[in-house]
């Protein structure tokens, strides 16, 4: 067996594990394992939205157009924005939701070119999404997904990736302070509250935040501990909700975008770039306990331009064939 031969195997390995799928052949018919939760891999590529199905490799286009796509808690629903204006105008500014079993696409809201509409981020009831929105990008608003009525959570300042803790009470965005510049800041949602629970050295770039599946802390990507280094040189770290216990997860600096938990709480993957990939400038999935420890590729495609990856919860139609 050659060496690309051997890493797939070994990928597939540990993609099974992190699936819930045993191991079988890809031409032979496959069922899901009992108890099976996580399902496939959704990559933003700008331009649209690749699917990466439980026990493959090659992505498949699951929306022709769209971007920072997110599956809703049980996996049937995705939320995704586009703000790009197409190539012969037709293509406005609009926020849509994608029944994965049916098909159907149905628009929650729509303006004309240069409204702006951010990531939008599911509550885990699946009821509503909430994303960032405003001609200054300064308005929270959470979207009920059966009607499309809006509410507006916070507004005033300038904020960028929301994410929705899993129990549900938090909403934790990046925030620029008028004062202090960006931070990590959590919006209490029961009383409003809006507090910072991280404030990066000065330098520092830092995004992507996502709340651990315990609610209890926030991971990101920062160039924090490599600031000196020109390309490659970031890390994932966490800090608590409360806004102590800053941890730094990752030992080799490397390009990281977007981290995301499997719906099991068990595995944590994000974008990242190959240390054999000569031109880095997109990203291929990298793989890795809860825990931070070891570490697997999933190879197959570059995701070029990428800007977001999710990872869906298993779906009666994902079943490999």
């Amino acid at each position: 067996m050659n060496r690309r031969a051997l890493l797939r195997t070994a990928a597939l390995t540990g993609l099974a594990a992190a699936t819930g799928l045993a191991a079988a052949s890809r031409a032979a018919s496959a069922a899901p394992a009992a108890g099976v939760v996580n399902g496939s891999w959704l990559v933003s590529v700008g331009w649209g939205v690749l699917q990466v199905d439980p026990g493959r490799t090659t992505p498949r286009e699951l929306l022709p157009n769209g971007d920072h796509a997110k599956a809703s808690p049980d996996g049937r629903y995705v939320a995704w924005e586009n703000t790009a204006r197409s190539g012969d105008g037709s293509l406005e500014p609009f926020v849509a939701v994608h029944d994965r079993i049916t098909g159907e696409k149905r628009t929650l809201l729509a303006d004309p070119f240069g409204v702006y509409y951010g990531a939008p981020t599911w509550s885990p009831d699946g009821t509503e999404i909430a994303l960032v929105t405003g001609e200054n990008r300064d308005r929270l608003i959470a979207v009920d997904v059966a009607t499309g009525a809006t509410r507006v959570l916070v507004e005033g300042h300038v904020m960028a990736d929301p994410d929705w803790s899993r129990d549900g009470s938090m909403i934790v965005v990046r925030w620029r302070s008028r004062s202090q510049g960006w931070q990590l800041r959590v919006l209490e949602l029961a009383t409003g509250a809006v507090r910072p629970i991280y404030t990066p050295v000065p330098g520092e770039t830092f995004l992507s935040p996502v709340f651990t599946p315990d609610s209890g802390r926030v991971v990101f990507c920062t160039d924090r501990w490599y600031p000196d280094l020109e390309t490659l040189n970031q890390s994932l770290a966490s800090v608590r909700i409360n806004g102590t216990g800053l941890k730094k997860l990752t030992d080799e600096p490397r390009f990281y975008l977007s981290p995301v938990f499997s719906p099991d709480g068990r595995y944590c993957a994000a974008l990242s770039i190959p240390p054999e990939n000569e031109y880095p400038d997109g990203g291929n999935i990298i793989v890795s306990t809860s825990g931070f420890g070891e570490q697997w590729w999933i190879p197959g495609d570059e995701y070029d331009d990428s800007t977001r990856l999710d990872w869906a919860r298993a779906i009666t139609t994902e079943v490999p064939a």
